[in-house]
C-alpha cells in the first residue's frame, strides 16, 4: 500500500505528471470556470469539463454514472458494482484505504470523495498535489438530485444529469403523495446486525420510511445510526421489521427475530426484506427501494382488515 514515507519517488513522479496536466488544462482554460459547491460547503472549480474522473465510493460511482458521466470514470474502488460497466473500470483500493500511487498514475481531472467514508489524510494528500476533490454525501431526497446535477456540471453532461435528477424528484414526490398519509405502520429498520443498528428520522432511510407512511420506532434517537439491542426492539414492538441483510438475496437477518413469537411483526408475519443496494445507497435506485418498502408496509396494513 502506498505511503508517503516509503514511496516518495512515486509521489514525485505522480505530482510532476499531475502538474503538467494541470498546466496544460490552465493554458486552454475557458473564460468561465465550472464551479459548484460540494457537500462540505467548499466551492470546487474546473476550467474545463472533467474528462477523467475518479470515484472513491460505490455511491459516488453510481451517482457519477447517473449524471451521464460514466464514460469519463477512470478509477473506482471496491464494491463499485453498479452499473455493471463500473466493474470494468480500474480499481484503486477500497473506500477506506486508497492506493494513492495507482490513483495519481491514472491522472484524473477530479476526484469524487465521500464526506464520511474516505480517509481524510489521503484526500488531503491529493489536494496538496493539486488534484481537485469534490465531496458528496446526500442525506435527503433533494441531496441525491442535487448531487447528480452538480456532478453533471463538473463533467459537462448537464442535459443527461438534469433529466435523471428531475425524474428522481418527480418519482419520489409521487410516492410520497401516494403513501405518506396512509395509516401509519410502526416500523423497525435494521441497518446492521452485529452490533444491532437502526436509523433515526434524520437518516435518509428514516425519511423513506416516512414517505411510505411508516412510523420509525427509533426515529427520535439522537444518533442518525443508533446502536440498540433486542430488548429495545421488543419494548418498541413494531408492527413491521425491515432489513437489508449483507447481500442482495440474503434474508438471514430476519430469521433472528422469529424466536420472539409474541413480537407483533413476527406474529403477523411482517418480516420484510429490501435489497440493500436499493435503499442503503443514496442514488436514483432509491426510487425502486422506496417503492418496494411502501408495498411491504401496505401488506402489513392489509393484514389488519383480515383480523
Amino acid at each position: 500500500m502506498f505511503t508517503l514515507a516509503n514511496s516518495k519517488r512515486g509521489v514525485a513522479r505522480g505530482a510532476l505528471g499531475l502538474a503538467l496536466l494541470l498546466t496544460a488544462a490552465t493554458s486552454h482554460a475557458h473564460d468561465h470556470s465550472r464551479c459548484v459547491v460540494d457537500d462540505r460547503g467548499r466551492e470546487v472549480c474546473l476550467y474545463n469539463a472533467a474528462q477523467r474522473i475518479a470515484t472513491l465510493s460505490p455511491g459516488a460511482t453510481e451517482l457519477t454514472y447517473a449524471a451521464g458521466a460514466g464514460d469519463q470514470v477512470v478509477a473506482v474502488v471496491a464494491y463499485s458494482d453498479y452499473p455493471p460497466a463500473a466493474k470494468q473500470v480500474a480499481s484503486v483500493g477500497s473506500h477506506t484505504r486508497i492506493d494513492l500511487e495507482a490513483l495519481v498514475g491514472l491522472a484524473p481531472d477530479i476526484v469524487i470523495g465521500w464526506v464520511t467514508g474516505n480517509p481524510a489524510e489521503q484526500l488531503e494528500t491529493l489536494e496538496a498535489l493539486g488534484m481537485p476533490v469534490f465531496y458528496i454525501e446526500p442525506r435527503d431526497v433533494e441531496g441525491v438530485a442535487s448531487a447528480i446535477e452538480r456532478l453533471a456540471r463538473l463533467a459537462g453532461t448537464e442535459a443527461a444529469g438534469q433529466s435523471v435528477a428531475d425524474n428522481f424528484r418527480d418519482t419520489m414526490a409521487a410516492l410520497a403523495s401516494r403513501y405518506r398519509d396512509r395509516d401509519p405502520v410502526t416500523t423497525f429498520y435494521q441497518v446492521w446486525d452485529e452490533p444491532l443498528m437502526s436509523v433515526n428520522d434524520q437518516h435518509l432511510i428514516g425519511q423513506v420510511v416516512e414517505i411510505c407512511g411508516g412510523e420509525n420506532v427509533f426515529g427520535e434517537q439522537a444518533r442518525r445510526v443508533p446502536r440498540i439491542d433486542d430488548e429495545a426492539v421488543l419494548a418498541a414492538n413494531p408492527e413491521a421489521i425491515v432489513a437489508g441483510g449483507m447481500g442482495e438475496e440474503n434474508r438471514h437477518w430476519l430469521t433472528h427475530w422469529e424466536q420472539y413469537a409474541n413480537l407483533t411483526a413476527v406474529s403477523e408475519d411482517n418480516l420484510f426484506f429490501v435489497p440493500p443496494s436499493l435503499i442503503q445507497r443514496p442514488t436514483p435506485r432509491l426510487m425502486e427501494g422506496t417503492q418496494i418498502l411502501c408495498e411491504k408496509l401496505d401488506i402489513a396494513r392489509q393484514k389488519r382488515g383480515r383480523r
